[in-house]
Parts: structure tokens; C-alpha cells; sequence
């Protein structure tokens, strides 16, 4: 009797995880967040941030018909509709370009904020001494670029820069000019973005000024 009687709790326990075990996966596939709800989540966040700063979004072909310029007394952005990136160009300054084939070395300040929260992530721009520098390449109207020293370099552990950074470059001048220095504002989608936004789905908001490098 006693070994019927464990035989019988063994088939009672065996019954009850067969019950348990499908219940369990059900929850963790109901509790897990697809890529599609994560991007969906973005786009919330980004919509937010937009009605919380009084954003007025243009589209591109209305940037371009004020000779690529945003109205910064009407807190103007344009939409690239193409990357997701949102750009104010608060000033765009008179310097050089990166032409076409070539290669310059671009110097940045700038604050980057999750923009979910709203809370900083990494700055430079309470650095006296550090300036985070780039070398930026023009091919046939296609930037490049990597991080040669600074910020976001030493804390991403990585060279890589965001495409959104590389975004206004069209559309702005370059010099050593402190007080004419080209800045803008950017809402930056984790497509765009740092390899820790892409994994995390993390959308970002900088604003960065570019200085021509030596």
C-alpha cells in the first residue's frame, strides 16, 4: 500500500506540472514586449516630448523652401521622414562644408537626454578641457564618421558616431568661431542612434554645436 500510495502522489504530481508548465509559458509570452511594441512605445515617447517642449514639426519640403532654415522663435523642427530624425537648426553659421572626397576634423559639444525621462545621459558641455573631436568623411553626399577622442567615445566604449549626429551636416557651416558657431537640436530615434538606443530601442535627445577642428 505505501508504494501504491507514492506511485499515485508521483501520477497526481506529474498531472499537476503538465497543467503548470504550458500556464507558465503562456504568462511569459503574454508578459514579453515585442520589437514592433517597443517601437510603437518610441513613438509615444517622442510624441510626448514633442507636445511637452510646444515642438512645431515642418516637413522637409517646407525646410527646404526656407533655404534649409528652421524658425527658432516658433521652436521649429523639421521631420526627415526617411530616418525619424526631428533637427532645429539654431544656428546655422557661415564657415566651409565637408565637400564631396573630403575629410575634416569636427570638434562637438553636447548634451544627450533620454528622452522617455528627460534625464541626462552623457555631456561635455561642463568640460572646460574636453571636447569630444570626430573625423568626418563626404562621399558623394554620404557622411561618415568616427570618434577620435572624447565623451562618447570613453563612455560607449566605442568609435562608432550616431547617424543622427551626422544629420545637420548638409545644411551647416563650419569654423573656429566661438561666438558664430554652428548649433542645432536633435530628436533622435534609436535607429539613428548610439548602439545601446538601437539594442534598447532608446530614443534621444542632443543638442550639439560643431566647431571646425585643426
Amino acid at each position: 500500500m505505501h508504494l501504491e500510495s507514492i506511485l499515485n502522489c508521483m501520477k497526481k504530481l506529474c498531472y499537476l506540472l503538465l497543467l503548470v508548465i504550458p500556464a507558465m509559458s503562456l504568462l511569459s509570452c503574454s508578459n514579453s514586449v515585442s520589437y514592433a511594441d517597443l517601437k510603437k512605445q518610441e513613438r509615444q515617447y517622442i510624441s510626448k516630448w514633442i507636445s511637452d517642449h510646444n515642438i512645431k514639426v515642418i516637413t522637409e519640403s517646407e525646410f527646404y523652401a526656407k533655404d534649409s532654415l528652421t524658425d527658432v522663435s516658433k521652436n521649429e523642427y523639421v521631420l526627415f521622414s526617411e530616418t525619424g530624425v526631428y533637427m532645429q537648426i539654431v544656428n546655422k553659421a557661415t564657415g566651409v562644408r565637408v565637400n564631396d572626397g573630403e575629410t575634416q576634423k569636427v570638434l562637438c559639444r553636447y548634451l544627450e537626454c533620454q528622452v522617455e525621462t528627460g534625464d541626462t545621459m552623457t555631456t561635455n558641455i561642463f568640460s572646460t578641457s574636453i571636447v569630444d573631436a570626430m573625423m568626418v568623411s563626404n562621399n558623394s553626399g554620404t557622411y561618415t564618421a568616427y570618434f577620435t577622442d572624447g565623451y562618447m567615445k570613453n563612455y560607449y566604449g566605442s568609435t562608432s558616431v550616431p547617424n543622427g549626429w551626422l544629420t545637420p551636416l548638409p545644411f551647416i557651416s563650419l569654423n573656429r568661431e566661438l561666438d558664430n558657431i554652428s548649433k542645432v537640436k536633435l530628436i533622435v530615434p534609436h535607429s539613428e542612434g548610439t548602439s545601446t538606443a538601437t539594442s534598447g530601442v532608446i530614443p534621444c535627445y542632443y543638442e550639439i554645436s560643431y566647431q571646425l577642428g585643426r
